[in-house]
């Protein structure tokens, strides 16, 4: 039974390190995607701030610009939620009940062998 968990060691750290990549490549397309279309729609705006900022002109701005706003808080919520958790995990660990969810994952992509996308990566 030692033998088996000291060969998934291994394997788990590669997952994890390819979920935190997954995670780190979603928040650059988001980015991409909707932090550029928001900056798109508040160019005017942005214009107006070099010359002259005021919170109550960023205030009404993203009031009046809802879409662009929700765009704005998602491009800023989603890397602050992930830089967080990776804090979190990184000055007190992974939770056991992460762990044990990682090893069941894992089993699961090496019993499906090659046809799972992600076993040639963790070989």
């Amino acid at each position: 039974m030692n033998k088996d968990k000291f060969i998934l060691e291994p394997k788990v750290e590669k997952y994890y390190k390819i979920i935190i990549y997954r995670q780190w490549l979603i928040v650059l397309i988001v980015w991409l995607t909707f932090g550029i279309f928001a900056m798109w729609d508040l160019r005017e705006e942005i214009n107006l701030w070099r010359e002259y900022f005021t919170w109550s002109a960023l205030r009404y701005a993203l009031a009046y610009h809802r879409i662009s706003a929700l765009c704005l808080s998602i491009c800023i919520g989603l890397p602050l939620g992930l830089l967080i958790r990776q804090s979190k995990e990184i000055l007190w660990g992974i939770s056991a009940q992460e762990k044990y969810r990682l090893k069941q994952e894992v089993e699961k992509i090496c019993t499906a062998g090659k046809t799972h996308p992600l076993y040639k990566f963790l070989e």
